[in-house]
């Protein structure tokens, strides 16, 4: 039986070790919000104390909340590499609350999302836009979720040039080139032409899960 009580991990050592079976994985509370609730678990060997994140992780959840950066994407990519090599075939459920991001730190959460053989559920509350619609259309199709008040957007992807005319030549080419791209992995996962993606994407696209749905980002939407 679990019981939840709210600590803060600033008090706790600077390195807590979480035992998942027989194996072991280490995780540093010194990035960590100092309000993150702790649940105390009962086991036969006593009491063990986990972080929430952690304790979600042994049920193969995986919580991507807040903009997509490049810290962020080397901890979602870590996550996903660990519950691989514990099982290819059990599903990894990804929630999803994010404003989007970098495009290349989203795009190595997506790659590592392709390269797993686990299913990935992906589900939205809140919001999954910009890089965050791409990451939760990324699951794997019939298991793509929402809840029934989130907000979904694409767009296509943007950047400030700066430096001498051809610095700004060299990075504009690279945003028409990520763009291409983006819109090329939405559409696959759509099933939409790319014609269509592009159209859409020229400003910022707003939608509600049902029209998410029909515009093939998503495959259910969960009623409450």
């Amino acid at each position: 039986m679990l019981k939840l009580a709210t600590r803060v991990l600033g008090q706790l050592g600077s390195v807590a070790c979480r035992e998942l079976g027989k194996r072991r994985l280490t995780v540093s509370s010194r990035n960590l919000h100092p309000l993150i609730p702790i649940v105390v678990e009962n086991t036969g060997r006593g009491e063990r104390s986990y972080d929430i994140y952690s304790r979600l992780l042994k049920e193969r959840i995986i919580c991507l909340m807040g903009p997509v950066s490049d810290e962020m994407a080397a901890i979602i990519i870590a996550q996903l590499l660990f519950l691989q090599s514990e099982s290819g075939k059990k599903p990894i459920h990804i929630y999803i609350n994010s404003p989007g991001g970098s495009v290349t730190a989203g795009l190595g959460i997506y790659d590592t999302m392709q390269f797993v053989t686990a299913p990935v559920v992906t589900w939205c509350i809140g919001q999954a836009c910009s890089m965050g619609s791409l990451i939760l259309a990324a699951g794997t199709q019939g298991m793509r979720n929402s809840l029934p008040n989130s907000r979904i957007m694409i767009h296509q992807p943007s950047g400030g040039a700066r430096g001498q005319a051809s610095d700004i030549i060299i990075q504009a080419e690279e945003i028409i080139y990520l763009k291409k791209q983006i819109n090329a992995l939405y559409a696959k996962h759509t099933g939409k032409p790319v014609d269509f993606i592009a159209q859409h994407v020229e400003r910022d696209h707003f939608m509600s899960p049902v029209a998410a749905k029909e515009f093939g980002l998503i495959d259910n939407v969960l009623t409450t």
